[in-house]
């Protein structure tokens, strides 16, 4: 795509959706900050974004299933049905049938009101694209909306990005409402967002891309966990958007830097840098990771707050 042909493809003053993938922040003696993370929550709810739990960002690959019940207990707590809430589905390391552990895990997440997003597993890395349509369609069966997701990945082992024919059957399915896109590829995005024109235009793209923000541009909505550093400032980034407002330009940099910032490589370790954010606008409790979580230098605090000022907050 020429930039000529990129840059007419954006779409202004188009009204976003965006979901924060919230942070699981820790107390001091390492246990769930559950206080803090229900903060969260309402303030992600307050801000009119949509909140994705047991997430990347909220260690889902590191929680126990007791532990991922709990969190979407303490989300329902908060939300109270006053709109949706997104919470991952994890296989990965459990044996057993693929459908029945995906439909446990799926079933138990509506009873608490949320929509399913389904994380990948490398049982599927090395299957045909019909293999992985049909298990898609298996698990969604009698669902009302479910969520796909494509992970890079840089951000975890079990993740995969489709190939087009894969994406192309995915579309066909009427449950399969969107899917997140995490390749951290502007160009494979775009093509995503081709591909939902030509074949299904309701169907929802979520940009994963917290190194290109501005996707929402072009089409794509977001799921994101740059967003669970500071959602109210994304809700105000989306008003702008959508008034044709000129400061949507500035806050987007802002943004953008800190994006990178947090980022960086290696990437997982952005959790701990949305930890030390957090904790720096006094959030959360410490700026503690999970223990499993890989970590920032010492230094991680000094830049961050760099990326705070920036976007205006008074430390």
């Amino acid at each position: 795509m020429s930039l000529e042909t990129r840059h007419a493809a954006k779409r202004f003053r188009r009204k976003i959706t965006g979901y924060a993938a919230c942070l699981l922040p820790f107390e001091a003696d390492g246990s769930i900050a559950r206080e803090a993370f229900q903060a969260a929550v309402a303030r992600t709810t307050d801000a009119g974004l949509g909140c994705a739990v047991n997430m990347d960002t909220g260690y889902a690959n590191y929680l126990t299933p007791v532990e991922r019940s709990e969190i979407l207990g303490l989300t329902k707590e908060v939300i109270a049905g006053r709109r949706d809430f997104v919470a991952g589905v994890f296989v990965e390391g459990v044996e057993g049938d693929l459908v029945d552990l995906y439909r446990r895990q799926m079933d138990e997440i509506v009873s608490f009101g949320g929509t399913p997003i389904l994380f990948q597993t490398t049982r599927f890395h090395d299957w045909a694209p019909d293999q992985i349509v049909e298990l898609y369609a298996k698990v969604c069966e009698g669902h009302e909306s479910v969520f796909g997701f494509e992970l890079g990945k840089m951000f975890a082992p079990n993740g995969m990005i489709y190939d087009e024919e894969t994406i192309r059957g995915l579309m066909t399915i009427p449950a399969l409402k969107g899917i997140k896109h995490s390749s951290l590829d502007r160009g494979k995005e775009l093509r995503r967002l081709e591909i939902r024109d030509e074949v299904r235009p309701e169907f929802m793209i979520f940009t994963g891309n917290d190194l290109g923000i501005d996707m929402t541009e072009y089409g794509s909505d977001y799921l994101l966990g740059l967003a669970a550093f500071c959602p109210e400032k994304f809700a105000l980034r989306d008003q702008y958007w959508l008034e044709g407002d000129e400061r949507y330009a500035e806050l987007t940099d802002a943004l953008q830097y800190l994006g990178n910032i947090g980022f960086r490589a290696p990437v997982p370790a952005y959790k701990h840098s949305c930890a030390v954010f957090q904790h720096l606008i006094g959030r959360i409790p410490t700026s503690e990771p999970h223990k499993l979580c890989p970590r920032r230098p010492d230094w991680e605090a000094g830049i961050i707050e760099d990326c705070a000022k920036r976007l205006g907050y008074a430390l």
